[in-house]
């Protein structure tokens, strides 16, 4: 048995007036997604247990089996595994945000116009970060590049108890009431009052100015954590695991885990993505004798959190041609046996521009089913009567209830 899961990130909304009351989802053409649901088994699961925030970090590790509760430190450390950054005991992982604040004299007084500094190239971000770890690196404090707007601080011999906010929270709002505070407050955000004034002037800043861009202004820290501890996924399911993403986190994730981490080329984090690029990756991975593939798309989430309707309906449309659509194929010509999971991690919904921790809707599907269900989207999820209560219930659902 091949069992493959295609993750849309943040795919799940809510309602939409622009969408006649409908949601991205209800109105996407994703005919093969429904073709699934209709014959599958669609319902809804709670990935984000009660009392923790509704990241991708402890979504995705809820999706693939595990729970937050027991095995989550931290957004950052995840993400700092995929970077190469090997952490001590007592080293601190922070993430690193690239944002673009507002121009008031004051920081305080300044508003977050974009938690991804106008999606910034990996290329002109590893200038800035490098910039950034010529004025704050010591032996305390180490600035490691990553991916586009996303990068790392490494705080050596420090403990967690910093209160921090992730930037994507605070869309378009002032920041005012939601900088650093507790155990190193003060002196992260003096970090971060200085980085504007060395960034908004730095070169790579001027020509994304000149040419109509936004500048990534400032350095924004959020998501500490410490060493990650996940168990081996083929100890815990007996699979050889493999993981595609574009993201470090989801990266981070799957070599925590011990599994193969999959590059593709031109995969990025956006709707521009390489979604072909993936779906062969994944299908030559299952030929090569891996059993189980989690496919992330982080594209939805994304244009979720810039409030971006058409790309969000867009990047699931894509997602239903060249992911599940060429999976599909691709499976039933090999003779296989296999399983296929479809399902986001969490909802980010349009008009919140930032995640939520609602049930999502899932589809599972086994070689062979038949059936005359519905299309797959959270209002037929919901009234399916179906409910697993957390990710790793769906889980064991999915690889051990054939």
């Amino acid at each position: 048995m091949k069992y493959i899961v295609i993750l849309g990130d943040g795919m799940a909304d809510y309602p939409v007036k622009e969408l006649g009351g409908k949601t991205p989802l209800q109105v996407a053409k994703k005919p093969n997604m429904d073709t699934l649901a209709r014959c599958g088994e669609t319902g809804l699961v709670k990935t984000v247990p009660d009392g923790m925030k509704p990241g991708s970090d402890v979504a995705n590790l809820a999706v693939m089996g595990y729970d937050p509760l027991k095995c989550y430190t931290g957004r950052s450390p995840l993400e700092a595994l995929s970077m190469g950054v090997k952490l001590a005991a007592d080293d601190i992982a922070v993430r690193c945000n690239l944002v673009t604040l507002s121009d008031e004299e004051n920081y305080e007084d300044k508003t977050m116009v974009d938690y991804s500094g106008g999606e910034i190239s990996t290329e002109e971000a590893g200038e800035l970060i490098a910039c950034i770890q010529e004025h704050f690196g010591d032996e305390l404090h180490k600035f490691v590049a990553g991916v586009s707007y996303r990068h790392c601080m490494v705080r050596h011999h420090s403990l967690t108890g910093t209160i921090y906010t992730p930037p994507h929270d605070i869309s378009d709002k002032p920041i005012k009431g939601h900088l650093p505070g507790g155990r190193y407050g003060e002196e992260v955000l003096e970090m971060m009052k200085k980085s504007y004034g060395i960034l908004k002037d730095h070169p790579v800043n001027i020509k994304r100015i000149k040419e109509g861009k936004r500048p990534a202004n400032s350095i924004w820290l959020w998501g500490e954590g410490t060493r990650p501890a996940l168990q081996n996924f083929k100890e815990r399911w007996g699979l050889n695991g493999a993981v595609i993403s574009a993201v470090d986190l989801v990266k981070g994730i799957g070599m925590g885990a011990g599994m193969k981490v999959i590059e593709v080329e031109g995969a990025t984090a956006n709707y521009n993505t390489n979604f072909t690029g993936k779906a062969k990756a994944a299908v030559n991975a299952l030929k090569s004798g891996i059993d189980y593939v989690y496919i992330h798309m982080e594209a939805p989430d994304e244009c979720g959190h810039q409030g971006d309707m058409k790309h969000k309906i867009y990047s699931i449309e894509q997602i239903d041609e060249k992911v599940v659509k060429y999976i599909m194929k691709a499976m039933l010509e090999s003779g296989e046996d296999f399983s296929i999971l479809i399902m986001p991690d969490h909802p980010t919904p349009l008009c919140l521009k930032t995640h939520v921790s609602d049930p999502v809707p899932y589809v599972l599907y086994r070689k062979g089913m038949h059936g005359k269900g519905v299309p797959y989207d959270e209002e037929n999820a919901k009234v399916s009567g179906i409910y697993y209560k957390s990710g790793e219930e769906l889980a064991k659902h999915f690889l051990q209830g054939e």
